[in-house]
């Protein structure tokens, strides 16, 4: 899988050098390419941003140097260019495996008040464009949400994470949250491991993770039920 970032901070995303992402790109599993935004500016400022068409608070990034650097990224091919923004559908676990399919993912990082809406026109005339959100909040930059989206889509990239298996029974895989999990030792500051667990017994502890699965949801996350 190929994706490409743009943003104004390029730094952010050297994070991405760490653990099993960095791993993955090492062996060239994940081909990740951080582009400054500002490399595609022409002024000695490398100026990205003004005043917005009809006053208002905050300032607007420019289209110029968006449309260069996606002119760059976009290439051949059917990119898929995600741009972080609260005004887009939720990102969830069922996209992450969605978007883990794709080939090259493009994403836009804005920030400020956002991008000048015609860069995004511009964008989806040429390629598959999708406006995505964490969830009902707003944060500084798209910096966080893109790299809270990379790593739940990289990880889902088979040969990323070394047993598959940990990844089928996780929190959102089948639509519950995760079974609490336990290690060694047994009894810790007076408090024991669930005697199911050192049973043996793997039918017995598969119901058990099961009613934990939903005893949880229920609790915290009733609206993952609601379809039930």
């Amino acid at each position: 899988m190929r994706i490409d970032i743009v943003t104004i901070f390029p730094a952010i995303f050297d994070a991405l050098d760490v653990s099993l992402l960095g791993k993955a790109r090492r062996n060239g599993i994940i081909d990740l390419r951080v582009k400054d935004l500002r490399d595609y500016t022409h002024d000695r400022h490398r100026t990205v941003d003004d005043t917005p068409y009809g006053g208002g608070a905050g300032m607007v990034m420019r289209p110029e140097p968006w449309g260069e650097a996606l002119d760059d990224v976009l290439g051949d091919g059917d990119p898929l260019v995600v741009f972080p923004s609260p005004a887009g559908e939720v990102f969830s676990q069922r996209m992450a495996r969605e978007l883990s399919a794709e080939r090259h993912i493009v994403f836009g990082c804005g920030r400020y008040e956002g991008i000048d809406q015609r860069v995004l026109d511009d964008t989806a005339d040429r390629a598959r464009v999708r406006l995505v959100s964490l969830g009902d909040y707003v944060v500084n930059g798209g910096e966080v949400a893109a790299m809270a989206m990379i790593e739940a889509i990289a990880r889902l990239v088979p040969g990323v994470v070394g047993n598959p298996l940990s990844l089928v029974e996780e929190s959102h895989e089948g639509g519950l949250l995760e079974y609490p999990s336990y290690t060694k030792p047994p009894v810790w500051r007076g408090r024991e491991v669930p005697a199911v667990l050192l049973s043996g017994n793997h039918a017995a502890i598969a119901r058990w993770r099961r009613e934990r699965q939903l005893e949880l949801t229920r609790r915290v996350r009733p609206d993952l039920l609601a379809g039930e």
